[in-house]
């Protein structure tokens, strides 16, 4: 249904020239009085507007039925137009498209969206039209070879980049056009590139010819080709792979951020797409990229600075873009913001301003209100920059210098002067104090802090300045800043002297400063927890400083949001892995995002927010969600080589604490690979296999995917001892071999161990099957004294194999983890069930006769202490922890994990839980039997 323009009407510019006025009237007496009114007040305004209306009358009278479709019909037909026809007519299009667009916005017909939408849908036709044009001869010339005149439906490999606010679909009234002309070289032989270059270098001038050259009949568009990389000695038209490699070498912010609104307008629009998917780690960096904020400040100042814009707000002859308050501040607001985040957000890679704005507001970037105010703001700026533009068409966003120019701008908008000049004062205002706002607070961090109380040892901050972290000026310019309020936390802990020996390390082992110190300084918050951190866990902390990017996850928006689950985690990573271009990539991609979800459960726990029992599930949802994201991404590429998994595939069978789904920051993956040929010999690719070589190598690809040390570390240490015949088996195993080995060769202990495996990956059939061939296997019956016997000979060989490393060594030792572990295994086999939850494993051994109630609970209670302070432990560090090294935050830490005061109370407590945990063991099991 279509709308004509006197319905749309809901505001009339005031007449300013009654000399126009009545020639504007003698050419609209056709149109309705409401339109005429528009028309007529327009004119009056502009003389440009009067100069389009005698040469465009005619077609206005028609148009005004129907103006979007109008509208789209000169688009329309920019983009069929003959190559013989092309700058004629795109002249008389851009005309008709500049005269109706300025009718509806002035005439409040039709949203700013639609006003610059229509412009730019325009310049995206005629930039199409007018390269085609330009290429034509140099095909017909046969100037790149082996292109012919079929090949002009995608330029053969050319493409147009439209930039800035073409790029937004925001064009301006009378905006420039900022266009990155790129060809794809990979279309030419190598011989060929010098000679297809030079064709394209003509093919781009002549289109920039043909849109912005002044003859009789007006122009196109004025047409910029400088953001293009290093402008002064590059050409017109690049190589992509050139300009590539010189954002990937060489890029600046500027050039980041200018990429925020890129996207290919004219040309091979599928190559272009390409290009900017090539450069997205470029513009988007995957960490939170606080170090944008000083480079976005200093861009502002430094155009400030080159325009002579640096002065108060006075509105005569104000830039409404580059001053203060104006369009800019607003667009440098928000694609910082993007750049800080989007990198991990994709939602945020919005090229429009106001989409930008607001998505930043839905993801808690930016304040509701704020967003709000500075669309509205950046709304009306935008108005009155048209305004000044439909004038006389320059490209200008300075306000009048004269009364009479504030007059005419003033009945433009059908408002009072005076109001006019209050509103415009306001709004330039309000920007500039909400943006300098952001930019100040960046560049000062948090509040002046009060000196240090505590005087430090100064020939530990003498060598800072000597770590690799602060050795680029801007780190240490950065760091110079932070370091008052550092000091002044540090001097708050209870040990001020060790925690700045902690920090020390931590600085010293950082690689790089950047952007950790720009992070802390936009978000002073941080540095609290920093140094809580490497006061604590130096373990947490010596992790940090390899990692420093993890504290992206903190401030990015679910660090404290509900604990997702396994399976929500393992559709986050799926879903991060599915965007991640190549298996290097995703394997990276794994392990960045589970050192960031690893890193919050420490946090967590280090600040109390969840207990160690929750951390010991989430440690554990977390490995299970990447071995069930993992295994298909590694069986893809494996099958790309030899072909999908032959019969029905393999599922990966968690064993130990991992198959319990408890463990704890340094956990190793206990795992077992069982596959089902389903009578298939061997797989179907390239380079097949036998189907039991094919699920060996599989597994192998599996564990080097989780093990090697790649750029972003190792994921997990694998241990698969546990498999049928130990290191001396196939690392895989048949379901049909398992089942076997389990039913009449397994040993005892094998057996215990079973009733603490679950399936953690693979195809949902074969892990049914799997499933429930261990249940299988431990309802049969088992001998009690046989199983009790066992325990006793493996209390006995872990004991000789390795003493306790002390009280803290909640793992080995009589009474400890370990031992209360095998008892529960044991009443989980003689019970004939699961053990994976060590309360059900005890509930069973009192259930058949091994333990008496009181020995139950006993075991209990030992247990969750146990667990408590292996969890807070491994936190600690890697290896059990040791009173002396501990430091006085680690031990309060440790203490108040078991609810003790200090260590000495803590020791005397896990000393009587400890004996009486190994009493009710050794009174429940027999003897050990003589060899």
């Amino acid at each position: 249904m279509t709308s004509s323009l006197a319905s749309q009407i809901t505001r009339t510019p005031r007449v300013f020239d009654t000399t126009r006025a009545e020639d504007a009237k003698a050419r609209a007496t056709d149109a309705p009085p409401e339109v005429r009114a528009l028309i007529v007040g327009a004119a009056s305004c502009a003389p440009y507007l009067m100069a389009l209306l005698e040469k465009e009358s005619d077609w206005l009278m028609g148009a005004i039925a129907d103006p979007m479709g109008a509208v789209q019909a000169e688009i329309a037909a920019a983009r069929a137009l003959e190559l013989d026809d092309v700058g004629t007519a795109l002249r008389r299009g851009k005309r008709r498209v500049a005269l109706m667009t300025a009718l509806a916005d002035l005439g409040g017909a039709w949203s700013l969206e639609q006003v610059t939408g229509a412009l730019t849908d325009f310049a995206d036709a005629a930039c199409d039209a007018a390269l085609r044009a330009g290429l034509a001869p140099q095909i017909r010339r046969g100037k790149l070879p082996g292109m012919d005149m079929d090949d002009l439906a995608d330029a053969g490999g050319m493409t147009v980049l439209a930039m800035g606010k073409m790029g937004a679909h925001e064009l301006n009234y009378s905006s420039d056009i900022d266009l990155i002309c790129l060809f794809d070289e990979t279309r030419f032989e190598v011989d060929d590139y010098h000679e297809a270059r030079m064709a394209f270098v003509k093919a781009t001038r002549a289109m920039s010819a043909t849109l912005s050259d002044l003859t009789g009949e007006g122009y196109v568009f004025r047409t910029d080709l400088r953001l293009r990389p290093d402008p002064a000695v590059t050409p017109v038209c690049m190589a992509m792979e050139a300009a590539e490699r010189y954002y990937e070498s060489l890029g600046r912010t500027w050039e980041r951020a200018a990429y925020i609104k890129a996207r290919p307008c004219a040309g091979d629009l599928k190559a272009g797409d390409r290009f900017i998917q090539s450069l997205r780690p470029f513009v988007w960096r995957r960490h939170l990229d606080f170090a944008a904020i000083q480079d976005a400040h200093d861009m502002r100042l430094a155009i400030r600075e080159h325009k002579g814009l640096h002065g108060p707000i006075t509105l005569p002859g104000h830039n409404m873009k580059l001053g203060r308050g104006g369009i800019r501040e607003i667009e440098f607001f928000t694609q910082t913001r993007q750049l800080i985040a989007g990198g991990r957000d994709s939602d945020l890679r919005k090229r429009g301003t106001c989409d930008g704005l607001r998505v930043l507001a839905e993801k808690g970037w930016v304040p509701s209100d704020a967003a709000e105010t500075l669309t509205d703001h950046y709304r009306a700026h935008r108005t009155v920059e048209h305004r000044l533009q439909m004038v006389r068409d320059a490209q200008t966003h300075d306000l009048p210098q004269t009364n009479e120019g504030f007059a005419r701008l003033a009945a433009m908008m059908d408002m009072e002067v005076t109001d006019l000049r209050k509103e415009l004062f306001e709004r330039l205002s309000e920007v500039h104090e909400m943006t300098e706002g952001f930019f100040a607070a960046s560049r000062a961090g948090a509040e002046a802090p009060k000196e240090a109380a505590h005087v430090f040892d100064t020939s530990v901050l003498d060598r800072w300045l000597s770590y690799p972290a602060l050795r680029s000026e801007r780190g240490a310019e950065l760091f110079e800043r932070l370091k008052p309020d550092l000091l002044a936390r540090l001097a708050r802990a209870a040990k001020p002297d060790e925690a700045l020996l902690a920090f020390d390390g931590f600085l010293a082992g950082l690689p790089a400063g950047v952007q950790l110190f720009s992070l802390l300084k936009a978000n002073p918050q941080l540095a609290d927890l920093l140094i809580d951190i490497v006061s604590t866990s130096p373990a947490l902390a010596a992790h940090l400083s390899r990692n420093a990017g993890v504290f992206d996850a903190v401030i990015g928006g679910d660090f404290f949001s509900e604990w997702p689950g396994e399976a929500g985690l393992t559709e986050i990573l799926s879903t991060v892995l599915a965007a991640e271009p190549s298996y290097e990539a995703k394997l990276d991609g794994t392990r960045r995002w589970a050192r960031e979800w690893h890193f919050r459960i420490g946090v967590h726990l280090l600040r109390g927010l969840i207990d160690a029992d929750r951390a010991g599930k989430q440690y554990a949802h977390l490995a299970r969600a990447v071995l069930a994201a993992l295994w298909p991404v590694v069986t893809d590429q494996f099958a790309t080589r030899h072909g999908p998994p032959p019969g029905r595939g393999a599922a990966i069978l968690g064993m130990g604490s991992l198959g319990a789904g408890r463990l704890t920051a340094t956990s190793d993956l206990d795992l077992m690979v069982i596959y089902e040929p389903a009578g298939v010999e061997s797989s179907e690719g390239k380079r097949p296999l036998a189907s039991r070589a094919y699920y060996a190598r599989l597994t192998q690809a599996m564990i080097t995917a989780m093990t090697a040390p790649m750029a972003q570390g190792k994921l997990y240490e694998i241990d698969m001892r546990l498999r049928p015949s130990g290191n001396q088996g196939p690392v895989a195993t048949s379901l049909a071999s398992f089942e076997s080995y389990q039913k009449t060769e397994a040993w005892t202990w094998e057996h215990l161990a079973l009733t603490r495996a679950s399936v953690v990956a693979g195809p949902a059939d074969v892990s049914a099957d799997v499933t429930a061939l261990c249940a299988e296997v431990l309802a049969l019956p088992s001998a009690k004294a046989e199983v009790l016997q066992e325990v006793t000979e493996m209390r006995a060989r872990i004991a000789a194999a390795k003493a306790p490393a002390g009280p803290w060594d909640a793992k080995i030792g009589p009474g400890r983890l370990q031992d209360i572990e095998l008892m529960a295994q044991a009443g989980g086999l003689l019970g004939g069930k699961s053990a994976c939850s060590i309360p059900d494993g005890i509930a069973a051994g009192l259930a058949e006769g091994v333990l008496d109630p009181g020995g139950a609970e006993t075991l209990n209670l030992a247990y969750d202490a146990c667990w408590r302070l292996q969890c807070a432990g491994r936190l600690l560090s890697a290896h059990p922890v040791e009173s002396e090294t501990l430091g006085q935050a680690g031990a309060d830490f440790l203490a108040r994990s078991l609810g003790c005061d200090n260590l000495a109370a803590l020791e005397e407590k896990m000393t009587a839980i400890y004996g009486d945990a190994d009493r009710v063991i050794t009174a429940a099991l027999p003897e050990r039997q003589s060899a």
